[in-house]
């Protein structure tokens, strides 16, 4: 279920749902280090040996989830970090129980740490348990209240318990603080709401914060999936208010054009 472009990965597990890598992912330093495949022995390059951690990242980052999982059991303790990108590996391969039990031992040795807490959340997501979710993404955003993707999935939950408005504000501060947190190619994230209602929804309102936030040729592609989900027809988008400011661009003429006609 991992997808690293085209919808949408959400939340992260949007299951949302997830950037799930991307919120614990390692320095810039350690990032350009996995570039390289892991050496047998630390003098044959110059780099020292990769500890099974950094092992663990690299094999994550190189979708080889089980591998990871194994890597990362062989550290000399499990950290509190540690149990969190177990965590993540065992979510991406949809091993939701496990998951769990990794997030939840990563919380024991450090309760408040909003990456883990919106990794779990994701997963609550992903089971539909989304008063939980909310309750973890809540007191993930108020410990780190500038952290784009923990708007991002807050708001995808949001949509799920069919909060409109206050999903499409969530949107709105996650373009906000970062204006490319629509553009997909950028998040490992996992999943997305399975029910087309929501996802209808979710690309609906994803357009309004993008025209919001002037970004009308990615407005329009979220328009065109909100349309083909069946969540709205086009004589209701030519019609709303909140699309007022693009009724004279000739791209949103076409696509209204194109969906009528079908």
């Amino acid at each position: 279920m991992l997808r690293l472009k085209g919808y949408f990965c959400l939340p992260v597990l949007a299951l949302a749902a997830s950037a799930l890598l991307s919120q614990d992912a390692p320095t810039a330093a350690r990032q350009q280090a996995l570039l390289y495949p892991p050496s047998t022995s630390g003098s044959a390059t110059g780099r020292p040996k990769p500890t099974p951690a950094e092992t663990g990242d690299r094999l994550l980052l190189q979708g080889r989830y089980q591998a990871a999982i194994a890597a990362y059991a062989k550290s000399p303790s499990m950290t509190a970090r540690i149990w969190n990108k177990t965590g993540m590996a065992n979510e991406l391969m949809d091993n939701l129980d496990e998951a769990v039990r990794c997030y939840n031992e990563s919380l024991r040795l450090n309760p408040n740490d909003p990456r883990v807490l919106n990794n779990l959340a994701t997963l609550k997501e992903a089971l539909k348990d989304y008063g939980t979710a909310d309750r973890l993404y809540r007191k993930a955003l108020k410990l780190d209240p500038n952290f784009a993707i923990y708007y991002k999935n807050f708001g995808t939950n949001l949509i799920a318990e069919m909060k409109y408005r206050e999903g499409w504000e969530a949107y709105k501060k996650a373009l906000a603080l970062d204006p490319g947190i629509f553009a997909e190619d950028d998040y490992m994230t996992v999943g997305v709401p399975t029910a087309v209602h929501d996802r209808g929804a979710m690309y609906y309102y994803m357009a309004l914060a993008c025209v919001r936030a002037g970004q009308n040729s990615r407005a329009f592609e979220y328009l065109r999936s909100a349309m083909n989900e069946g969540f709205i027809e086009p004589e209701k988008i030519a019609s709303d208010r909140e699309f007022a400011a693009l009724s004279g661009d000739p791209g949103f003429k076409k696509l209204l054009a194109e969906e009528t006609s079908r």
